[in-house]
């Protein structure tokens, strides 16, 4: 038995695995339709989420399987005082794989220590969000073709941003990349992910506070919002909210083949009139996620579909 708490979980070859029998599923759904019949997702949501609970709701249903689970902690025995601990051990006697969404980090983690069933982590306060980094990285290999040599920016909320670190970390692997990290001073990259993940491994990186300066040399540009759950001072948070916003104007300074991806959701840091250009992948980005997700839980639960497919366990 497997779990995904940290993107690095997996090897580049298991990603590689991922990304191709995602495209796979894309390509024939009528292979996949049945592959979860009788199995059972639960999706432990104590922090609230759109996207990443609806997503991997929809993976499952979309494998044949059957989903339970709560939205929010007060909706689930949290409020009355039970451990994460304890919620897994008891969730884990209905449910064959666990999809786990928690304000502190660390707690996935720890939620694997006593699961008798696959735990994936949906996101841990601003630590890692390894399935939104999967999700990421199949839109790239899809968009791009390819990971080596690309460069990649990667702007605004850089210090709360756990998408952010866990796309660092696993681009890190690949060979020629590149980063350009855009971030006002309050926000920039935690010393210990660029320490980690780009110094150690000698990548190139540049530091800016200009969206301008940098858009002409990338290959990716990922957005981020200003996350106002991560901040402590409201004024902090109004102060730097509006700090990057891609306009159109902006982005006739990028490469006609530039993609921009955004996790989701935005507030006002992408200009709705973006949306319209083709290089803006974010949605395409939100609808792989399910894709991705289906991979993935196929794999955790050792399925196979077809001669052609292996998963590692």
């Amino acid at each position: 038995m497997r779990h995904l708490i940290d993107i690095l979980d997996l090897s580049a070859e298991e990603i590689d695995d991922l990304i191709a029998t995602a495209g796979d599923i894309i390509a024939h759904p009528e292979k996949y339709r049945e592959a979860c019949r009788y199995r059972k997702l639960a999706t432990l949501f104590f922090e609230p989420s759109t996207r990443t609970r609806l997503s991997f709701e929809a993976a499952m249903l979309e494998l044949g399987g059957q989903v339970l689970g709560f939205s929010e902690a007060s909706s689930s025995s949290a409020a009355k005082g039970e451990s994460v601990a304890d919620t897994v051990a008891v969730v884990g006697g209905y449910a064959d794989i666990i999809a786990m969404r928690h304000p502190k980090e660390g707690a996935p983690l720890v939620a694997a220590t006593r699961s008798e069933v696959p735990i994936i982590n949906a996101g841990d306060g601003g630590h890692f969000h390894p399935t939104q980094t999967l999700t990421d990285l199949f839109t790239i290999r899809r968009e791009k073709g390819h990971f080596d040599n690309l460069t990649v920016g990667l702007c605004g909320d850089l210090k709360f941003g756990r998408t952010v670190h866990s796309l660092i970390a696993a681009l890190s692997r690949y060979s020629g990349i590149r980063f350009v990290l855009i971030s006002p001073e309050e926000l920039k990259l935690p010393s210990y992910v660029k320490e980690a993940y780009i110094k150690q491994k000698h990548i190139p990186y540049e530091q800016t506070v200009s969206l301008e300066k940098a858009l002409p040399s990338l290959d990716v540009l990922y957005m981020t919002r200003v996350q106002r759950e991560r901040f402590f001072n409201e004024e902090d948070y109004l102060r730097l909210r509006d700090s990057y916003i891609l306009t159109p104007e902006k982005m006739r300074l990028a490469r006609p083949d530039m993609i921009v991806l955004h996790p989701l959701p935005r507030v006002n840091e992408i200009s709705t009139e973006v949306d319209s250009d083709p290089r803006a992948a974010y949605f395409r980005q939100a609808k792989n996620g399910k894709y991705i997700r289906m991979a993935l839980i196929l794999m955790l639960l050792g399925i196979r579909v077809g001669e052609e497919q292996t998963y590692a366990h």
